[in-house]
Parts: structure tokens; sequence; C-alpha cells
């Protein structure tokens, strides 16, 4: 046995009564379709039920497992403290997945539990479940910072134990889709809302796995998503077996996505390997992107290469166009994995003698100097992608009238303070969110007095 139904399902603390008072009533077709998605565990009689909530433990490097006998939780932050609900966690399975977790060197354990407490993403669905069936135990996942790809082998290792146990087993991926539907929303309105939504709902319609991997971090950042991590890590549970779905609804009357669809297990399907798919088509675009990079981003790569082999400063390559060679510039290094940020440094001013040594001092810094970011390893480097920037001369404004997020990078200065922005960034759309930015960097307040300026690069990529 394996995993034998799966589901995804959204968590609104509104649609339990005692939370929403009336307003679930807004969201009918959701409350029905969980239902019904509940009578379809019950037909199933699982023995363990997993679910994957993004508002469990949550860490950037590591996928939490909640470790211990049973739970409690209650809706107490939502003004309900008496809709409450304890479970037993299914305390074998949680030890074989840890164990073939660790085997597989993917993250994920049950340390550094701070909050033993059912979270609300979880407490919803068991909250629809437990109307139909009760004789169960209870897995509950969470989500981490890492790749896609690993939460997507993670969800594998959830398929290998319940396979490994003879469990019979229900996935339920918990999770909303975007909160920027309406500006009367939580978070407001942004357009990638409504974007995301359509693509992840068709791809949940359709059973698309694979386009999950297609919806970019910053985009789905911008969205203001919290649930797409739950849903790569079911489809990682049904890697590699046809399914057939059943979208039960979609509705967003808050302002805030909630889908419900659920997938009976089919055959076996080896086309649908998603997770090897987007490897691959990864270590093509990555094969793609290194054989035009110019001589920019390739003394990048080999400064921060060179580096971290063999601790060492890479001399500098014969040939190099005199631009690098005479000229001096403040240049930014950027660094992406698995189309995240994975470290950026730069200099405003010149601080070398050429654009070349500057490159060099950055491309190290930025993977070694990051305060944001741990230390980029040997084994990570063949999955960079790096962008240089240089900078051009910063000349002052006057108002944020005279900045352009896609050409101009802005610099704002109090006294010895001083933060930079640099141009053309996904997810910053105006100005004014630009200016913010730079601001927060910099450790200065919006009200406070400052100076502006705003320059242009030339960016190699």
């Amino acid at each position: 046995m394996a995993i034998e139904y799966a589901c995804i399902v959204p968590h609104p603390p509104l649609i339990v009564p005692a939370v929403g008072k009336g307003e679930e009533n807004k969201i009918t077709a959701t409350a029905q379709a969980y239902k019904q998605m509940a009578r379809d565990i019950a037909r199933i009689k699982p023995q363990t039920i997993v679910v994957a909530s993004p508002h469990s433990v949550m860490y950037g490097d590591y996928i939490h497992i909640s470790p211990g006998k049973s739970a409690k939780g209650a809706f107490g932050r939502f003004g309900a403290p008496q809709a409450s609900f304890e479970t037993t966690y299914d305390n074998e399975f949680v030890s074989v997945l840890s164990d073939i977790a660790f085997d597989k060197q993917i993250h994920a354990g049950t340390l550094g539990e701070r909050d033993p407490e059912l979270d609300h993403g979880t407490l919803v669905p068991l909250h629809f479940i437990d109307q139909f069936y009760h004789d169960y135990r209870l897995v509950r996942i969470s989500i981490s910072g890492l790749s896609y790809v690993e939460h997507y082998r993670f969800g594998m290792c959830v398929a290998e134990t319940a396979k490994k146990l003879g469990r019979k087993t229900v996935f339920v991926a918990s999770g909303d889709l975007s909160h920027k539907l309406l500006e009367s929303g939580p978070y407001g309105f942004a357009a990638e809302g409504p974007a995301f939504d359509e693509q992840v709902a068709e791809a949940m319609r359709e059973g698309d796995f694979g386009r999950f991997f297609d919806m970019g971090e910053a985009f789905a950042e911008a969205a203001g998503e919290c649930g797409l991590r739950s849903f790569i890590e079911m489809a990682g549970a049904l890697d590699g077996l046809g399914v057939s779905p059943t979208a039960f609804s979609y509705e967003g009357p808050f302002g805030v996505g909630y889908g419900v669809c659920g997938y009976d297990i089919g055959e076996a399907d080896e086309n649908r390997r998603f997770g090897d798919i987007y490897e691959r088509e990864q270590i093509a675009k990555l094969a793609e992107i290194k054989s035009t990079e110019d001589d920019y981003v390739k003394l990048a790569r080999l400064s921060l290469e060179t580096y971290v082999k063999t601790g060492k400063r890479a001399k500098l390559p014969e040939r190099l166009p005199k631009d690098m060679l005479n000229a001096r510039a403040g240049v930014f290094v950027s660094l992406k994995k698995n189309g995240r940020l994975r470290g950026c440094i730069g200099t405003i001013e010149p601080t070398v003698p050429s654009v070349a040594e500057e490159i060099v001092r950055n491309a190290v810094s930025a993977g070694t100097g990051d305060p944001r970011f741990d230390v980029v390893t040997k084994d990570e480097l063949d999955s960079l992608v790096y962008s240089v920037d240089v900078l051009g001369e910063a000349e002052p404004v006057s108002s944020i009238d005279d900045l352009d997020v896609k050409r101009y990078g802005v610099i704002v200065t109090k006294g010895q303070k001083r933060g930079l922005l640099l141009p053309n960034l996904e997810g910053v759309n105006s100005p004014q969110e630009q200016v913010n930015i730079a601001l927060q960097k910099a450790g200065i307040l919006r009200n406070d007095k400052y100076t502006m300026e705003r320059f242009e690069v030339v960016r190699h990529k």
C-alpha cells in the first residue's frame, strides 16, 4: 500500500462556524467541497493521514515533521478557543519517514519543534474530515525555504514510507492560493494574484503537477501565496502515478483564493516523474546559460569557484576587454539558485583599480560574505546563475517622479546611513517600492529626511 488518495484544500479559519459567526456562509461552495472531499477520505478508510501545512513549524533550510504521541489545537487566535481538537500521531510513520529522508540527504526531521500545538493549516482540514471519519493517525509535516524540487523529493519519501509500512495513506496538502486578489483583501491587490490563481487552479484541475515548478519564486511571492510548497510535497508523494482529478471548487470572496481538488490514484506512469523532468530541464537550462556568459559573468563565476575550491583569489585571465581593465566603477555581483537569490554584494563606488578587480572581489563576497545566506559550498557551484551590474555615475534627484524602476537604481542617504537598490528587479514595480526597500536596507525611517540619487547600470547576465 502507498498513497491511496490525495487532495488540495484551503485553510480559512472562518469556514469553521465558531470562528466565522456567519461569514462562513460566503464560502459555502468551499465548505460543500470540503465535505465531499471528507466523504471520499471516509470511503477509503485510511490508517494514516499526512497533512502538509505551511503554518506548522517552519525553517529556512529544514522540513519539520511533528514529533510526539499526540497533539492538541484550538482556534483561540481566531476568537474561538472552544473550537478545539486533539489527535494521535503515527509515531512509527514519523520515525521511518525521518530515516528515509536522512538516507536521501533531504534536510527533514523532528528536531527544533517550537510549538507542539496544531496550527490552523492542520485544524481546518481535520475539522471537516472528523465529521465523517475518525479511525486514523496523523502525520503533520511542514514546508521550508528549501527549493521546490527538495519538497518534491520529500513528498517521495512520504510515499516510500507508506509503502514500506504497508499503510493505507491519504495525503492532504493544506494551503491557500493568492492572498492578493482584492484591494479589500488582507494584503491588498497585486496583478500577480489572479494570474497565479488561474495558473495553479488549472494545474490542479488537470493534475499537471509539473506546472507547479513553473511558478517562479518571485512570482509566487508577489502573488502572496502560502500553499504552493504543500502542493509540491503532495505531487512528490504521487510521483510516477496517474491521477484522476476532481475539481470540487474555487472561490475568493475575501481576496484570498480557496481551491479544493481531489485525486484518485491510477496506474504507474513514467511520464509523471515531474521531479526528474524538472531537474533535467534545469541542467539543460544552466548549460545554455553558461554557454552564453560574457567576460564579466565568466570572471565572476571563475572568481567564486576558485575561492570556494582553493581558498585563494583568482588571477585575472589574459585578454580581458579593455573596459574591464581600464575603467573603474562600482559593481554588484548577484547569485541565484533555483530562481532564488543566493547572495548579492556590491560597491556603490569603485574601491580597486579596475572593474575586473571589482568583480573578483565582489563575486567572492557575494558567495561567502552576504550575511543573509550561508557560505556557498562546492556542491552548489554548478547550480548558480550569476549576474554582474556595472554602475554608472550617480546623480541627485529631488523627487520620486524622477525615478524609473526599470531604468534607474536608487541610492538613499541620511548621514552615514546609505542604502541602494538596483533597477529592473523582479517584484519591484514602482519607484515608491524601490525607495522603501532601499530605506529599509539602510535603516532609514520613511519619515526621516534623506537624499536620493539615481544611477543606470549595464547588466551582464
